[in-house]
């Protein structure tokens, strides 16, 4: 029997803090989802979100195994390209750049707006972008549920 092929989650919160995202992402409830729809690897860019107890970021990355699903932290990078390009499925605050980026590199996108921002313009956007199909726009609530649709 051949080795399944590794699948691969990309979770970004872009250049803030988006500590409810982060906290709902490594949640037991949204692993388990993950690992039943086959992900392997989970890589998140946590900004300055705080990080749930345990996962101590001093180091420039951490990395973990939970329950079979590789994850992997870090705070910031240069560029997202790379990382959008080898994720089957971007979790995304619904920054615009972000956006932009993953709908050319034709990936899985689900936006969680950051309704903590200044004038909630994230929610806006996903909104209409869901509404138009580009995307799936999710709450901080229902991301895991969400993340665990068969990928099309």
């Amino acid at each position: 029997m051949a080795p399944s092929a590794s699948k691969r989650a990309f979770v970004t919160v872009g250049s803030t803090k988006f500590d409810a995202l982060i906290q709902q992402v490594l949640a037991d409830a949204t692993l388990q989802k993950l690992r039943e729809n086959g992900f392997t690897d989970l890589v998140i860019q946590a900004g300055n979100s705080v990080l749930p107890v345990g996962w101590n970021l001093t180091a420039e990355e951490v990395r973990g195994d939970i329950g079979g699903l590789s994850v992997t932290v870090w705070k910031f990078k240069a560029s997202l390209s790379d990382e959008i390009e080898c994720a089957d499925l971007v979790v995304s605050h619904a920054g615009s750049g972000t956006i932009l980026d993953t709908l050319r590199a034709g990936k899985r996108l689900i936006v969680v707006p950051n309704n903590t921002l200044l004038d909630d313009h994230q929610t806006e956007l996903a909104k209409a972008l869901h509404e138009r199909g580009h995307l799936v726009a999710a709450t901080v609530e229902s991301v895991h549920v969400t993340a665990a649709e068969p990928l099309t």
